[in-house]
């Protein structure tokens, strides 16, 4: 039984909740004993989650609300106030730091923490615990700091890592909290200043979590490689423990490689590291209208430079349904993305995330949002719906054949050259969507393969045992390929 209990739903039980052990970290003292991670998994039913929270007769729980659990969350915090009403209810996280007066779920609970909550938390459960309710529901939390003299410093959460979660579960972690960029559909915008753990505690925690057997760690800096110095660090702390099994997944600026970095990284086998690193449009008036900035001769030639001379696993993102960009622009910078060769390309489409500024644009561009979590956009001034729902079959394909590294020879055919590769693919999803009996999911992998086959020989007219070959060397993939793959598949998004 515990007074406190700390919870959230993650996207996958794979993920381990990082805000959460931030949030126990950072309590009182003499409060740890007394709380209680609980986390479960968007799958689960919300009356067995309510169920287990309930178990523990706890006075305060504390929800963790993000963009992909939000809605499942309500439910969870509904059934709760019918049933113990005497339950404080605390929720925090992205998804209830903005637009607070327009949520029901921050109607419903009894408090909401804006912000960073990793220190605000903790005092207003100093305040519950002892009898005294604050009059204000809502609750901004003062920005901490790794380090500060004038207010208690951030305690780094890697020891509440159990072993099971080593063994079993993503590790993340962070080196720096903010963002120095502008970009206006991205909340890490809103993150400035740009605040760094204290570098030697830093790599302490990470040996500690490495001698206990972690062998799988992505970073959740957005700018991992903005302080060199940091970053060659970082590096070189796991280089010197390279050994088989270990997985690094940082989140890159794609135009800031130097000399200094690339000579480390170059010395990493393959598979060790996967970089993400969000180009989202290559279009110069679109970037400039979001207030995105990159220099594409630079990332041009970092991109080429790791697929060339390095076994970097790269994840490179372009967004769908940015203000002003139609498909045409898009197809363009698909290809040329397509063209740098990395071994994974996120089509996603862009969303109203909470707080961002993004939405000034919405009038002039006739951007249309759902309404309902993750607040996709629907249509465009430039995109019309019909085309956003075919570029949505262009995503989840895209996933199923050519990031899923199953068919890595197969796709080969269709798409070399890269010049034209966005409009060949579209067509092959349109004709999947229509032969599949217009479906995007619970397609069997053997289906999906007899498709694909299909349509290489009889549409696209190619030879059928060229074709044949292909499928059987895409069927019997190198054991270190797949390998790969299911690494770089664990240290998915949470």
């Amino acid at each position: 039984m515990s007074s406190i209990i700390l919870t959230t739903l993650n996207a996958k039980y794979i993920h381990a909740a990082f805000g959460l052990r931030y949030l126990h970290a950072n309590l009182p003292a003499d409060m740890q004993p007394d709380c209680t991670i609980l986390e479960f998994d968007i799958n689960q039913r919300a009356i067995d989650i309510v169920e287990a929270l309930l178990s523990q007769n706890a006075s305060i729980i504390g929800f963790g609300v993000y963009i992909w659990n939000t809605e499942q969350t309500l439910k969870i915090i509904q059934d709760l106030k019918r049933l113990r009403p005497g339950i404080a209810i605390v929720v925090g996280g992205p998804e209830v730091s903005y637009e607070t007066d327009q949520q029901q779920i921050c109607a419903l609970a009894d408090y909401v923490i804006r912000g960073e909550a990793d220190i605000a938390f903790g005092e207003l459960c100093e305040k519950l615990l002892a009898g005294k309710r604050p009059l204000m529901r809502v609750i901004d939390a003062a920005l901490p700091e790794f380090a500060s003299e004038k207010s208690p410093a951030l305690k780094l959460p890697y020891d509440l890592y159990t072993d099971h979660d080593l063994q079993h579960r993503v590790m993340y972690v962070e080196a720096s909290r903010g963002c120095p960029f502008k970009c206006e559909f991205c909340l890490s915008s809103l993150d400035v200043p740009v605040r760094n753990a204290p570098l030697d505690e830093f790599l302490a925690s990470m040996k500690q979590l490495f001698d206990r057997g972690a062998r799988r760690f992505k970073f959740v800096d957005r700018t991992f490689n903005l302080n060199l110095k940091t970053s060659a660090a970082i590096l070189e702390f796991f280089l010197a423990r390279m050994m088989p099994g270990l997985f690094v997944h940082f989140e890159m600026i794609p135009d800031r490689l130097p000399e200094a970095l690339r000579e480390i990284i170059a010395r990493f086998p393959a598979g060790a590291l996967q970089f993400e690193v969000g180009i989202q449009t290559f279009d110069p008036d679109v970037e400039k209208r979001i207030s995105r900035r990159q220099d594409h001769d630079r990332l041009n030639d970092n991109l080429r430079w790791l697929a060339d001379e390095t076994g970097v696993h790269v994840h490179a993102d372009l967004i769908v349904g940015l203000p002003g960009e139609d498909l045409e622009s898009f197809g363009r910078g698909f290809d040329r993305l397509y063209d740098l060769r990395p071994q994974e390309i996120q089509v996603g489409i862009l969303k109203r995330l909470r707080g961002t500024p993004i939405t000034r644009h919405d009038d002039e561009w006739e951007m249309i949002y759902s309404p309902h979590a993750p607040y996709e956009i629907l249509q465009t001034k430039n995109v019309s719906f019909d085309q956003m729902q075919q570029m949505r079959r262009f995503s989840r394909y895209w996933d199923m054949i050519a990031n899923s590294g199953k068919f890595s020879r197969s796709i080969g055919l269709l798409l070399d050259p890269p010049a034209g590769a966005y409009q060949r693919f579209m067509h092959l999803a349109e004709w999947l969507y229509a032969r599949s009996g217009h479906r995007t999911h619970g397609i069997a992998l053997h289906t999906l393969t007899d498709l694909l086959r299909e349509y290489l020989v009889s549409h696209r007219q190619l030879n059928a045992d060229e074709v044949d070959e292909a499928i059987k060397q895409d069927q019997t993939p190198r054991r270190a390929s797949a390998a790969l793959k299911r690494q770089a598949q664990h240290i998915g998004k949470p």
